[in-house]
C-alpha cells in the first residue's frame, strides 16, 4: 500500500491535491502508512456497499462463478478467481450495471 500511495503522489500535478477513497480494510488504516503531503485519504464507512461498488462486483463474482465450491489449493483458488475476473471483463455492460449508481450521475446525460 505504500509504494501505491507513493506511486499516486507522483502522478498528482505539481501543486495539486488527490483525495483517495478507500475501504477500511486493515493495509489501508495501518498507522504504519507515511501518507504524501498532497494526498488525502477518506476513508467509507464500514459494511456501505452503496457507496464502494466494488463490493457488488464481488457478490456478483461469488454469486455467479465461486460459490459452492471447493478448493484443493492455494492454486486453485487463484485460478478460479482469476477465470472469473477474465469471465467478468468480458462482460462490460455487467460491470457498468453493477457499479453505476443513479445518484452519482444526477444532472449528467
Amino acid at each position: 500500500m505504500q509504494l501505491h500511495l507513493e506511486e499516486i503522489s507522483r502522478a498528482v500535478a505539481r501543486g495539486a491535491h488527490a483525495v483517495l477513497l478507500l475501504d477500511r480494510a486493515g493495509w489501508h488504516t495501518t498507522a504504519n502508512l507515511l501518507v504524501p503531503k498532497n494526498l488525502t485519504l477518506v476513508f467509507l464507512p464500514s459494511r456501505a456497499p452503496e457507496l464502494n461498488p466494488l463490493e457488488n462486483i464481488w457478490q456478483y463474482l461469488r454469486q455467479t462463478w465461486l460459490s459452492n465450491r471447493v478448493f484443493d489449493t492455494y492454486e486453485a483458488i487463484l485460478e478460479a478467481a482469476c477465470e472469473a475476473g477474465r469471465k467478468l471483463l468480458d462482460q462490460p455492460t455487467t460491470i457498468t450495471a453493477i457499479g453505476t449508481r443513479d445518484w452519482a450521475h444526477t444532472g449528467q446525460s
